[in-house]
């Protein structure tokens, strides 16, 4: 077991060790070692089609995850209130956004997206004489359709361990909603609102298959990479690929430590 348990980790991690140790190659083949260098990593973000790119993807990823956050929160504040049958109903479509593959959000948003603009564009064009398109907006917003449920579930979990009593103290001070909001619920929801941001940003930000879909004139990064290595890899894209994997770990780590700490303040509390 424990050699089937190493040929595993080597399966799933030796890919990737290629491409962080291919971005250090100094040669330009990406698979044949010529010593250690760090020059890619500065022809990389000074090349402007990537710097741009880049701007894209952070631009994307920054307004999903804002928007999202925003979403989620008053989304799981909702079905807080919701009873019976019909929570039900609306947490099956939380978790049916999640489950739903990237591929068929894709699709369907674009599918949606060109019957729209067939309807609106006529009416548009001759009195505006503007004309709807695929482009950012339209990534940013079918990444908001997954990532509003990744933020609701994980601030649906602080709710359930959050003291009501607080809520009840601040209500028979004669508090108004917003007052109890601001002043209680929302700093006890904070760490959880914070992780679902860093997750809703790391999850836009390194997804290609949705965004190949709906991007249109724009290029993100993780579609330059995808458009880059049909020509040949080289450590460039390592390079690029490296920089990426690393923020993405960097963002997770970050907002599983503040789900902890969250969690830790919850205890401590309650003790």
């Amino acid at each position: 077991m424990r050699v089937y348990l190493v040929l595993v980790y080597v399966f799933l991690y030796a890919p990737i060790a290629l491409i962080v140790g291919g971005s250090f190659n100094a040669g330009k083949q990406a698979m044949i070692w010529q010593g250690f260098s760090l020059e890619w990593y500065g022809k990389a973000f000074s090349n402007p089609l990537i710097t741009e790119a880049l701007g894209t993807s952070l631009y994307i990823a920054l307004a999903t995850a804002a928007i999202s956050s925003v979403l989620g929160l008053m989304a799981a504040l909702g079905l807080e209130r919701v009873k019976g049958w019909l929570r039900t109903f609306f947490d099956a479509l939380i978790y049916i956004a999640i489950m739903v593959p990237g591929i068929v959000i894709g699709i369907s948003t674009l599918i949606a997206f060109v019957s729209i603009f067939e309807l609106v564009n006529p009416a548009l064009t001759a009195t505006f004489n503007i004309r709807l398109q695929m482009g950012s907006w339209a990534v940013i917003a079918a990444h908001v359709l997954f990532n509003i449920a990744v933020v609701a579930l994980l601030v649906r979990a602080r709710l359930q361990g959050m003291d009501r009593s607080l809520v009840e103290a601040s209500e028979d001070l004669y508090a108004t909603p917003f007052g109890t909001f601001r002043q209680i619920v929302l700093p006890l929801l904070a760490p959880a609102v914070l992780a679902g941001f860093l997750l809703a940003f790391t999850f836009s930000f390194e997804d290609f298959i949705i965004a190949y879909f709906v991007a249109g004139p724009d290029v993100t990064l993780p579609i330059y990479v995808f458009s880059s290595i049909r020509r040949g890899v080289t450590p460039e894209i390592n390079a690029v690929g490296t920089v990426v994997l690393v923020t993405s770990l960097l963002l997770l780590v970050i907002a599983q430590l503040i789900l902890q700490r969250g969690n830790q303040a919850r205890v401590r509390a309650d003790g």
